[in-house]
């Protein structure tokens, strides 16, 4: 992974996500670009629409440029000179997040996007927020969601979460994984939440296969397994993030799995525990 992209909007959780990303750049030796997308009303008249003055439209670039200038300022003279210093750009543009966040993906060549959540009071509210919903289904690229409890420390351990119902689309998200986990130095842990059915011995058979082939499709040996018994995805994809002992989640984003069920829950649902490590999010490549 060569090149970072950090959508900001400068809220406090923004901040943090900048920086644990900075963090996390200088250990993979990646650069930075700190993106700030500004959202104009139409300039053309519509029904229910007033028309947004272009000069206004200019002061809101403005502003977005000094802003996004301070915060480069700000994560540059944070750092230590020792080790991999990566090189930061500024780059701001008018739009709909998504889609300027998929142009600049393209334009740039970007390989990971890290972002910040806005709430910390669990999983479900970790996904729930519009802007995040909308991000993970469609971002082009992994998307790092960064909780406000996130601590700035070595990502040693990385727990991938699969129901191994799509093992052929597990297998290219975690090749691109390793390439995360190399320079790291980090450990990832294949990780199956199951309920009771899953236990049928030809299935466990199946899985010890999968693991034992995996290592040579992925090109990465440092690959752990492990099973995890829950009545249920969210419960135990909480239970893992607070007692797992592990330093980031991953999982793939497609229908019907993980992440699809916990967006069915309840916008306004809260949970007890405080989700503290950072959520990785891969497309489906399938």
């Amino acid at each position: 992974m060569k090149t970072i992209l950090f959508p900001t909007d400068f809220s406090k959780n923004a901040i943090h996500a900048v920086k644990y990303g900075y963090y996390l750049a200088r250990q993979i030796k990646a650069d930075i670009v700190l993106f700030n997308a500004v959202i104009i009303p139409a300039e053309a008249p519509q029904a229910g629409l007033v028309v947004w003055p272009m000069e206004e439209s200019d002061i809101l670039l403005k502003d977005s440029t000094s802003e996004l200038v301070k915060l480069k300022s700000s994560i540059e003279k944070s750092r230590d000179q020792s080790g991999f210093l990566p090189s930061v750009r500024c780059l701001n543009q008018t739009g709909i997040l998504t889609a300027v966040v998929n142009e600049v993906i393209s334009g740039e060549k970007i390989d990971l996007v890290v972002i910040g959540t806005h709430g910390s009071s669990g999983i479900t509210t970790l996904l729930l927020g519009n802007h995040i919903r909308n991000m993970i289904d469609s971002v082009t690229r992994p998307l790092l969601l960064i909780p406000p409890a996130a601590k700035l420390s070595p990502v040693k351990k990385i727990a991938f979460a699969t129901d191994f119902k799509n093992p052929e689309g597990d297998i290219l998200s975690i090749s691109v994984l390793a390439e995360l986990a190399t320079p790291l130095n980090a450990e990832i842990i294949l990780t199956h939440i199951y309920e009771e059915e899953d236990k049928k011995p030809e299935f466990q058979q199946w899985i010890k296969r999968f693991v034992k082939e995996l290592p040579e499709k992925v090109h990465f040996s440092n690959i752990k397994y492990k099973m995890y018994k829950s009545n249920g995805a969210q419960s135990g994809l909480e239970w893992l993030c607070n007692n797992g002992r592990v330093d980031m989640l991953a999982m793939v984003h497609r229908s019907h799995n993980f992440i699809d069920s916990l967006f069915r829950g309840s916008e306004t649902q809260k949970m007890a525990h405080q989700i503290p490590i950072p959520l990785l999010v891969f497309p489906d490549r399938t």
